[in-house]
């Protein structure tokens, strides 16, 4: 019996049921139906331009291939356990519904540009909702990051405090990391839908006459692959969604990772807002950020998908091997988890309260401002190699006597320096000051964030176009 499979003629014995069920794909190549069956109208209409097909079993393809798509479409499709993938799912129904019409459709057509074409265009599209979702993460970190343009914070390097900063220059360097994920999304895609795959057959095309410019044309690509061998054997779309997805998730898990920190009592920078955290099952105190511990979990999982998409294809001899059938479920497992985590994060972002007082309290305090003063005595005249010396030896003598430079009054700091008077120190030591003086176009300045945040508006504008 060869119902739901598009093989068997020349075999005497039916499939052995484990082999059958190592072989099935249409758990996982189901979801490609749309996609599959814009193919198949594109070919019938091929088949008849070229005389293949009779204008009446052209119409009974067309209106079985829409009675197929409403089935599908609202969850009525008939399965059977013979249905060995999607295409053979859907020419044994088209059959049923249209008779031998049904099985005119095959005619110089192959699995293998098919499930080509049908994962690209699914690619193509899913890169399209993964930009939309991250995009509006980014923009929920904009608008936060525009209510804190003069909010004081810590910069840190090996998380350990280093130099005053403005908590929105900390929220746009999250927003720009995403705008690059954006970039190479879009990239991506476009590579995409730049050459259309079907006309290639098994991998040298038929002797029908059918024309891969006009698929091309049908279902919106730019172009035709330029081999037929190549254009089966491809996979690279798909590893360059999952690699930039995987670049995205790593984004996303450390801003999640930031926003735990932040949360904790520790830090006590930030609280996270009801709806997006959840409480412990015997510590009735608990109020725990489990939406960012989430998503940083999730980036392994995606981090997995790039490696196994790419170990299923790095020694694969031309042209199609049936290890592709392994391509579909990395795919779709690390969308499916950017499109859990995006939407949660973004609603996560938004919610945060800051405790600005808290911040700013530790924006300048230790050490934090030391390299201001030694930049001062460059300013000065100073080699920065003795400033540098300088300024660490007066660090080190106020730690032995358990203080610090916030801590020490600016008469005393002048007078073992030397070389800056008590009110040029105290304006040194002033965290807000501090912030204002980086005042260039990447830096922390007010009126420099500000410019930020005017380009990334003006990106996310034009993201909506």
């Amino acid at each position: 019996m060869t119902e739901g499979r598009l093989w068997g003629a020349r075999f005497e014995d039916a499939p052995d049921a484990a082999a059958w069920r190592l072989g099935r794909s249409v758990e996982s190549d189901h979801r490609l139906w749309a996609e599959d069956l814009a193919g198949s109208r594109a070919h019938a209409d091929e088949l008849a331009r070229v005389g293949l097909l009779e204008p009446t079993d052209h119409a009974a393809i067309l209106s079985g291939l829409e009675a197929i798509a409403g089935e599908l479409a609202e969850g009525r499709f008939p399965w059977q356990d013979t249905d060995e993938d999607l295409h053979g799912a859907i020419e044994r129904r088209l059959i049923e519904l249209r008779g031998d019409a049904g099985g005119r459709l095959r005619a110089g057509r192959s699995r293998n540009d098919q499930i080509a074409a049908d994962l690209r265009a699914w690619c193509a599209e899913a890169t399209s909702r993964l930009i939309g979702r991250l995009r509006v993460l980014q923009a929920a970190l904009v608008d936060q990051a525009e209510e804190h343009v003069a909010t004081l914070c810590p910069g840190y390097t090996h998380l350990q405090r280093a130099q005053p900063t403005t908590l929105a220059q900390h929220l746009l360097a999250h927003a720009w990391g995403l705008d690059r994920d954006a970039q190479r999304l879009a990239d991506a895609r476009g590579r995409m839908l730049a050459a259309s795959p079907l006309g290639a057959g098994a991998l040298a095309g038929s002797t029908l006459g059918l024309d891969p410019a006009r698929y091309a044309e049908a279902l919106g690509y730019d172009g035709v692959a330029a081999n037929a061998m190549d254009a089966v054997a491809d996979r690279d779309f798909a590893v360059e969604l999952v690699s930039a997805g995987a670049t995205l998730a790593v984004h996303v898990s450390r801003l999640a990772e930031e926003i735990v920190l932040w949360a904790s009592q520790e830090f006590g920078w930030a609280r996270v807002g009801d709806a997006f955290s959840t409480g412990s099952s015997i510590m009735p105190q608990k109020r725990n950020p489990d939406v960012a511990e989430l998503a940083r979990g999730k980036t392994g999982r995606v981090i997995g998908d790039v490696v196994a998409l790419l170990t299923t294809l790095k020694a694969l001899p031309l042209t199609y091997n049936r290890d592709l059938q392994e391509d579909k479920p990395p795919v779709f497992d690390a969308v499916d988890s950017l499109e859990l985590v995006l939407p949660a994060m973004s609603g996560t972002v938004r919610s945060l309260e800051f405790d600005r007082d808290r911040m700013a309290a530790s924006a300048g305090g230790g050490a934090a401002l030391a390299t201001d003063l030694a930049e001062a005595l460059v300013g000065g005249g100073w080699p920065f190699r003795a400033a540098h010396e300088q300024i660490g030896e007066l660090v080190t003598a106020l730690e032995q006597q358990g203080r610090t430079l916030d801590d020490a009054d600016p008469d005393e700091i002048a007078e073992r320096l030397g070389h800056l008077d008590a009110e040029a120190v105290a304006e040194l030591l002033d965290a807000a000051k501090a912030a204002q003086r980086r005042d260039i176009s990447l830096g922390p300045a007010p009126e420099q964030v500000r410019a930020q945040l005017a380009a990334l508006r003006q990106r996310l504008e034009g993201a909506h176009d």
